[in-house]
């Protein structure tokens, strides 16, 4: 008796095997795990840099001033930016206390030129000089500066030259006569003997001037912000001032009435 869609083998019955789609390739995800595991040929991502090394590891070579060196850095452009701030915050105020400080050390510094060993610094005169650039010379430059800058406010080479002229021909004059006037003053010269003094002085003062100051006040003029000028120029002034304050130093001069009187008692005696 036959078995329907059986097949018959000597004495055996062989059945037909009937496939099932999902086994269709039997050895397909075994070839498929192995092509997974070849090695890839697109390239492998850079390695990263390594990470930087700590800075204790150079904390025993680092040289003993190098922290010096960046804290006294941190602490001068600490300095210039208080300096700056307060010179848009109080100008008038800031200038003035540099002028007093400027003469100071400027005054001192023709004193130890030019006395005696054996003298001692005249620090009266000192105090005259500082208090001057405190009320008199601080706020004079901020005020003529700005005013500069108003009437002339380019900065081109004519310009410049303009500033530079009325500089020395208003300004510098004025101030000259001040400055002596003020310091004989302080002295107790009378006021024929300051009119002596000016007599005497100004004229060698603004000689002076006009060969110390013009290239002074064509680096002031040309390459320095407004703000700053006073600063730049009582800069300059430190070796002008020592010659002023020598200059204002002199003994008052012999006034003409008072010499002539001496002498008319002189031939009577």
């Amino acid at each position: 008796m036959a078995i329907a869609g059986a097949l018959h083998a000597g004495s055996r019955i062989l059945l037909p095997i009937r496939r099932s789609p999902s086994c269709s390739a039997p050895w397909s995800h075994v070839r498929a795990h192995l092509h997974s595991s070849k090695p890839s040929s697109a390239p492998l991502p850079p390695t990263p840099p390594p990470p930087p090394p700590s800075p204790a590891l150079y904390s025993r070579f680092t040289p003993a001033f190098a922290p010096t060196t960046r804290r006294s850095g941190s602490i001068g452009s600490g300095v210039v930016a208080w300096y700056l701030g307060s010179i848009e915050a109080r100008p008038v105020l800031t200038k003035s206390i540099t002028a007093a400080a400027i003469f100071t050390v400027a005054d001192l510094t023709s004193q130890m030129i030019t006395l005696p060993p054996e003298e001692s610094l005249d620090l009266t005169r000192t105090l005259r000089m500082a208090s001057y650039g405190m009320l008199l010379s601080g706020p004079s430059l901020h005020f003529w500066f700005n005013f500069l800058s108003k009437v002339v406010p380019k900065k081109d080479l004519l310009n410049t030259f303009k500033k530079m002229f009325l500089g020395q021909a208003v300004y510098g004059p004025i101030i000259n006569c001040v400055f002596f006037s003020y310091n004989a003053g302080l002295q107790g010269e009378t006021i024929p003997e300051i009119i002596a003094r000016l007599k005497r002085d100004i004229i060698p003062t603004i000689k002076s001037g006009l060969i110390y100051w013009p290239f002074c006040d064509f680096i002031t003029f040309k390459f320095i912000p407004v703000h700053l000028q006073p600063l730049v120029s009582n800069s300059f002034s430190f070796l002008w001032t020592i010659y002023i304050t020598y200059m204002a130093s002199l003994k008052k001069p012999e006034i003409e009435g008072s010499q002539a009187h001496s002498n008319i008692r002189m031939t009577s005696v």
